[in-house]
């Protein structure tokens, strides 16, 4: 198992990195919802591990313009595991910010 020092001087588990975090934040969502991830629009290191934005799809339609997605706000800690989640928006997948 790797181990880092930290500022304290003990050792302790390796942080993962951020495409580790990215991939780990998408497929835990997914298992989780049983939805299918579209990408991770957002990626930040937090003190307890990191925090990112996943896009899915809820409820597939056709046209696929007409499909609802949602955002959820994922919760990893140092290695990775979800620790906890919340849908923070909920839209059309044609729809644009403004």
């Amino acid at each position: 198992m790797a181990t880092t020092e930290s500022t304290e001087g003990k050792s302790g588990p390796k942080r993962i990195g951020a495409p580790a975090a990215m991939h780990h934040a998408a497929a835990q969502l997914a298992q989780m919802l049983q939805c299918e991830p579209g990408s991770v629009s957002a990626l930040k290191g937090t003190d307890d591990g990191w925090s990112a934005d996943v896009e899915v799809v809820e409820i597939q339609r056709v046209p696929d313009t007409a499909s609802v997605m949602a955002s959820y706000r994922v919760y990893l800690d140092d290695q990775g595991e979800l620790v906890g989640y919340e849908r923070t928006r909920r839209y059309a997948r044609g729809q644009i910010d403004r």
